[in-house]
């Protein structure tokens, strides 16, 4: 299997071991590990070994190990709510342009542990509603 990996990609490094980490699971395609920075105790990042800056960009066979390893590590935390967050974009709030799912868990109602998120959804106009589920079920 391929692995595309880029030069100043602090991921690729941790990947290439150039950078040190506190690895969880490596596999042929993932790697993961604690997040040195984590919102919560457990935090930890599941990287593929596959460099591609978004989602859709990323081959399938790397995406189906990711996720396979974000559910091996939510269960080995143990914390009975979690979030796994994966951004696509610097407006979309993703920091490094390597695909990356955080596994972070949220061990209290306290907004001090885990992720704290808002979700400003709005009432859907039911005709634009209609002509984009078409569009995107032709594209589908």
């Amino acid at each position: 299997m391929a692995v595309k990996s880029v030069a100043n990609c602090i991921f690729c490094k941790i990947i290439k071991g150039d950078i040190p980490s506190f690895k969880l699971i490596e596999t042929e395609t993932t790697f993961s590990f604690l997040d040195v920075g984590p919102l919560s105790k457990g935090h930890a990042l599941v990287v593929p070994k596959y460099h591609a800056a978004k989602m859709h960009e990323l081959p399938d066979e790397y995406l189906a190990d990711t996720l396979f390893t974000a559910k091996k590590i939510a269960a080995a935390i143990g914390a009975e709510n979690y979030n796994i967050l994966q951004n696509n974009g610097r407006i979309a709030h993703q920091e490094v342009d390597h695909v990356h799912f955080h596994i972070i868990p949220k061990p209290s109602v306290s907004d001090d542990d885990g992720l704290v998120i808002g979700w400003p959804s709005k009432k859907a106009d039911m005709e634009e509603l209609k002509k984009l589920h078409e569009e995107l079920r032709n594209k589908l």
